[in-house]
């Protein structure tokens, strides 16, 4: 059995039943930051330096998506053969923040509509002998 890893550090709550992507919020205009922000608002409308982490809504309505069908340039490793994959843009439920991610295998891009309801789920980017490397993707809800 192969140790499950986040592949980023800290972006994301590794926990199958709960997933949670984990971001920074300004206490002074509530303005939330993803990826975290930690050394002060960069809301242009707000000088606040103090910043609390917190886990952000784990549904949201799909805003936007595409598909790539060919392997982005070096320094991406690409899988041999390239898979396409897509891509989706979603606007986070309680936050209204869009969050890009891709999207969960088994979910066709002929399936998906602007306005769907998605849900965050984890899934492997890749994985090496030892280890299965975790990102968070983006599956119909």
């Amino acid at each position: 059995m192969k140790t499950r890893t986040p592949a980023i550090e800290g972006w994301f709550r590794l926990d199958d039943a709960d997933p949670r992507l984990l971001a920074t919020r300004c206490k002074s205009c509530a303005t939330y930051f993803f990826p975290k922000e930690t050394t002060f608002c960069r809301n242009p409308d707000c000088d606040g330096r103090e910043l609390e982490e917190v886990a952000l809504s784990s549904h949201g309505r799909l805003w936007s998506w595409a598909t790539n069908y060919y392997p982005p340039p070096a320094p991406y490793v690409a899988a041999d053969p390239f898979v396409p994959y897509t891509v989706a843009a979603v606007e986070l439920e309680d936050e209204k923040l869009v969050v890009l991610g891709q999207v969960a295998p088994g979910v066709s891009p002929d399936e998906l509509r602007t306005g769907m309801h998605m849900r965050l789920t984890l899934g492997p980017l890749f994985e090496d002998d030892e280890r299965e490397y975790i990102v968070w993707k983006w599956d119909r809800a």
